[in-house]
């Protein structure tokens, strides 16, 4: 036997084309030549190969159509032929057999078939030709016979919150089409008002019309609708020749209250489709777009199952070719919990921000929020134009993912600065840093520039400027680090780097290209403003070193991993202590700044922060972010840490906006306390049970 590819083909090819000698090309490099073109799907060229009663059999329209209907619809590709050689053939016979296997891949597998036989003719000039029958495509096809595939569609494995709460599962919507055969008399006139209802142009519903397969009698698909959008169904129904059936979509439960996370599926497209070739996608296909749904697609994605069935001439199944069973996609179970989730998410409700929150002993993510939000049931149902435009055109941008980014901290990276110096020595927590007044600069050097704070204090140790969140104190401990030395701190943190997470976050960075370039800078980098820029996410991690001696939880996103530490000892063991001590004070003291955060039913320990986006120092008109990270990790079973930010706090309470908002997350997971809902954002009787 020997196996012919494309590069045997193309000399054997060149061989015949410069006429090797007056010996006709043999049967062994036509059948070759004949396979290469099949390969290519030029089926007008191998027909010329065919013999003129092959050809009296069969017109070249038909044998062309036979081919591309057959070989298309199973997705035949990488053909290849082995010939069995004969030793003692008559080279020079007027008819020659040729025996072959041939073998293909398809889209339910690899398709073989071992004792193939393709037999050659001289015509009257002397060259070979192709007595050809349908049995050259399949050894039991006959020509009045036909190849169909059916296709048993899998299932898309569902995504699970960590108490198994469906976050995406498969759904019932309402599919609009109409019925070509009842449309009215006045069929302009209807198809006007459904485009109108529909927001789908007129020429999209006459092309659906048209298509090959439709009939009178045939419903037409156009729009997928909710279930539960009764009015405009109601209206669709008084046009003549319009149907409503049920269909199964994909389902978001929680629709925005976990838009950002869950993301939404669509179907494919064509450079997705070109993109994957050979993975088992069609252009039937649903995609994972965004979020987990995208993140997760390999797990989640089903591979439907497929059957290639010869039907004789009454359309009876004669044989079962090849079969390819289907697989179910896997379900996926995320740390979430969705009721956490949903807390925190309608406390944020009508701001612009997001939040994490997390076990910072394991590093189990329980919530990421971005707010505004979009239904990503929307998506799966398809936006119409004026809807697809409100929703692009909104300057609050809902399809933005605000927690992948990365933003200026403020004041919440005082503690991490802290620490750094207290690990490298260059801080002593119990010294009384003294200050003249509210603002300092290093030297005249800086000319005009002072680092300000906004209160003045009796004795300015580290638990102390805290508590009173002091910019000086940590100005003074950054410049006392040295740009090299904070430099090299917080490129141990993670900085510049991608953190081992499911998502794709923004690094968080300092300086420019990593470098901090003036004594100005480091000292406003030491609070958190500068150049300092913190993806909430790994915020959290840093955050969590306080609680374990120094090391940096990795975050994790689905149920079953092991807790495992992304940097190790970043901080000593006695720093990460301090600091967390400290913080304690800072919601616990009737003097910090977070003491509003303070309950008796659980120790936290919290910073604020509240970072100024504006042009210059004495810029007036910028914005700010307010922050506020909380973590209970003490004497309780259910250790918690939320990382809040919400934009453009100016005027409304700064970092003091965002605390009640954490704590009421704090509430309802430790205590199962409800929160108490603003009027405008809803009660928290509102709260979906979980609609499973």
């Amino acid at each position: 036997m020997r196996k012919i590819t494309g590069a045997a083909v193309l000399l054997l090819c060149l061989g015949a084309l410069a006429g090797c000698g007056k010996r006709p090309v043999q049967p062994e490099e036509l059948l070759t030549q004949y396979m290469e073109l099949l390969n290519e799907g030029n089926y007008e060229e191998m027909y010329s190969y065919l013999s003129e009663d092959a050809k009296a059999e069969t017109d070249e329209e038909t044998y062309v159509n036979r081919y591309r209907n057959i070989y298309t619809g199973i997705e035949a590709s990488d053909i290849t032929i082995e010939i069995q050689e004969e030793d003692d053939k008559d080279e020079d016979a007027d008819t020659q057999r040729v025996e072959y296997a041939v073998s293909m891949q398809t889209l339910a597998g690899e398709l073989s078939f071992d004792d193939m036989v393709a037999i050659f003719t001289k015509d009257e000039e002397g060259n070979y030709k192709m007595e050809w029958d349908s049995q050259d495509i399949f050894p039991n096809l006959q020509n009045s016979d036909k190849v169909r595939v059916v296709t048993t569609a899998a299932k898309r494995g569902n995504i699970y919150d960590r108490n198994h709460v469906e976050l995406a599962r498969e759904g019932v919507a309402s599919s609009v089409g109409l019925v070509p055969g009842k449309l009215p008399e006045d069929r302009d006139g209807a198809l006007a008002q459904l485009s109108s209802l529909l927001e789908i142009s007129v020429e999209k519903i006459e092309n659906a019309l048209s298509a090959g397969w439709v009939r009178d009698d045939t419903f037409v698909p156009l729009r997928t609708v909710s279930k539960d959008a009764f009015e405009l169904k109601e209206q669709l129904l008084e046009i003549p020749g319009v149907m409503i059936t049920d269909t199964t979509v994909r389902y978001y439960p929680f629709g925005e209250k976990a838009a950002q996370l869950t993301g939404y599926v669509q179907s494919i497209t064509a450079e997705e489709l070109e993109e994957r070739e050979g993975q088992g996608y069609n252009q039937n296909s649903i995609i994972g777009k965004a979020g987990a749904e995208r993140v997760y697609e390999e797990q989640l994605r089903p591979k439907d199952g497929y059957s290639i069935q010869i039907l004789n001439e009454l359309g009876d199944v004669k044989e079962t070719v090849l079969e390819k069973a289907p697989e179910d996609g896997e379900d996926i179970v995320l740390s979430i919990d969705i009721t956490l989730q949903q807390y925190l998410y309608q406390e944020m409700e009508g701001d612009e921000g997001c939040a994490v929150a997390m076990d910072p002993t394991s590093g189990a993510v329980l919530a990421l929020v971005s707010t505004p939000a979009y239904d990503p049931n929307d998506f799966v149902m398809g936006y119409t134009t004026s809807a697809w435009e409100a929703i692009n055109s909104d300057a609050a941008q809902p399809l933005y993912n605000r927690w992948l980014g990365s933003w200026v901290p403020g004041s919440s990276f005082k503690p991490v600065t802290a620490a750094l110096a207290l690990t490298e020595g260059t801080l002593d927590p119990e010294e009384d840093v003294q200050n003249d007044g509210l603002r300092w600069q290093l030297d005249t050097s800086w000319g005009s520039y002072y680092v300000t704070t906004l209160e003045d204090y009796p004795v300015k140790n580290l638990e102390n400027a805290l508590i009173h969140s002091d910019n000086i104190y940590f100005a003074k401990a950054a410049v006392g680090m040295g740009a090299e030395g904070f430099g090299k701190g917080l490129d141990s943190l993670g900085f510049g780097e991608s953190l081992d997470f499911d998502f794709a976050l923004s690094a968080s960075t300092y300086g420019t290209d990593g470098k901090i370039t003036s004594d100005t800078e480091l000292a406003d980098s030491g609070y958190g403003q500068g150049k300092i820029l913190v993806n909430p996410v790994h915020l959290s991690s840093m955050y969590s070193a306080l609680v374990n001696g120094g090391s940096m939880i990795r975050p994790y996103l689905t149920e079953g991993q092991e807790t495992s530490y992304w940097k190790e000892g970043v901080f000593s063991a006695d720093a990460a202590q301090t600091v967390l001590d400290d913080l304690y004070q800072v919601v616990e003291s009737e003097e910090g700044t977070a003491h509003e955060a303070y309950r008796s039913e659980y120790r936290l320990a919290g910073k604020t922060g509240t970072a100024e986006i504006k042009d210059s120092q004495d810029d007036t008109t910028g914005t700010e972010l307010g922050w506020f990270v909380g973590m209970c990790a003490e004497d309780t079973d259910k250790p918690l840490l939320i990382t809040m930010m919400i934009e453009d706090v100016k005027g409304r309470g700064g970092s003091h906006y965002v605390i009640p908002k954490v704590m009421a997350g704090f509430d309802a997971y430790l205590l199962g306390r409800a929160p108490a809902f603003s009027p405008e954002n809803g009660s928290a009787a509102a709260l979906p049970e979980g609609e499973n």
